[in-house]
């Protein structure tokens, strides 16, 4: 390993010592092997951001703590790419924790890392435990400030939530599916992928009750528990389907949206409207392939932006103020892609 980059700024990025860093380089014994990767994923980073323009002046890192599927955590990482260079002349150096399916008391334990690597801020998307907001309240007691990102851990003690106003997503897609289904008697199945996480929680609660005041004979079933993972996703929707043969219409408040089509495909079962979540790759494919009528979508860089500012707020290098938190809501189809 001949890294590009000094010793110092290695062992900065990576939040570890100096020395620990000096060992693995140079490959010598007693160094766990989660801290090898810790240094390793500090050196890609440290490559990815030196492609970036106006990165000169005061460094701050600010861990990124994402638990999601892949496509989204991906889209994540991407958009704090796109926002860095907004930021100049600032140096914002992240470091990204990205976690497809994790249980508390790891996700525990890695916020509370940040404050032993020296963190100086920490973007948030985890479910709303507990534990989790206890352990956000400690390190926000310890001046390291949290943004929440897409879900919100209202009860914790962080300085903002980046994100869209998720009760209000789900309204507007339960007022696409009435408008456009035009039948008071069609059943939907709401797709959520965690229960513990507040964002889908809040759409689904938004969609139930926008079609409760103006839809009432229109019926929802839930498929839940999917994790936003395709294989999980498609095995509960297809038992969905088999357990009821009116489902005529899906809104996916979670992902893995093309998992539920194979599951309607498999069940040879017509699917009449689809509205779902996010702009990712596999929902653009989607659109683009008309298997899906409607995606709600939010500008994730613009997201990343602000979380990056509120935490520059709390430091006193940026001029604190009214800025907005809560992200547009944007409706995609296939012709306003």
């Amino acid at each position: 390993m001949k890294p590009a980059f000094a010793l110092k700024q290695i062992a900065a990025q990576a939040g570890v010592s100096l020395a620990t860093v000096d060992r693995v380089v140079n490959q010598r014994p007693g160094v766990r092997l989660q801290t090898v990767q810790w240094v390793q994923q500090a050196v890609q980073e440290l490559e990815q951001q030196a492609g970036l323009v106006g990165f000169r002046g005061r460094s701050f890192y600010i861990d990124v703590i994402i638990q999601a599927p892949e496509r989204f955590t991906s889209a994540v990482q991407q958009a704090i790419h796109r926002a860095l260079p907004l930021l100049q002349p600032l140096r914002i150096r992240p470091r990204f924790h990205l976690h497809e399916d994790l249980e508390v008391q790891p996700l525990v334990s890695m916020i509370q890392g940040c404050a032993r690597r020296g963190s100086q801020g920490l973007i948030l998307k985890g479910p709303d435990e507990p534990a989790v907001n206890e352990a956000v309240q400690q390190l926000t007691e310890a001046g390291i400030p949290v943004v929440t990102l897409v879900s919100d851990l209202p009860h914790s003690g962080r300085c903002a939530y980046i994100g869209m106003d998720d009760r209000a997503a789900g309204r507007t897609a339960a007022h696409l599916m009435q408008q456009w289904l035009q039948d008071q008697h069609s059943t939907i199945a709401v797709n959520v992928s965690n229960q513990r996480f507040r964002g889908e929680e809040e759409r689904e609660m938004g969609f139930r009750q926008l079609l409760r005041e103006q839809a009432p004979n229109m019926r929802i079933t839930e498929i839940v528990g999917g994790l936003g993972i395709h294989g999980t996703t498609y095995a509960r929707t297809r038992q969905c389907l088999q357990q009821d043969a009116s489902i005529s219409a899906v809104y996916s408040a979670g992902g893995a949206n093309r998992a539920i089509l194979d599951a309607f495909a498999a069940e040879q079962r017509d699917l009449r409207l689809f509205i779902g979540h996010d702009l990712d790759r596999d929902n653009r494919a989607l659109l683009l392939e008309r298997r899906i009528d409607a995606i709600i979508d939010h500008d994730l860089a613009q997201d990343a932006h602000r979380a990056f500012v509120y935490l520059l707020q709390q430091h006193g290098v940026v001029p604190a103020g009214s800025s907005e938190t809560r992200s547009r809501i944007n409706i995609v189809t296939a012709y306003n892609l």
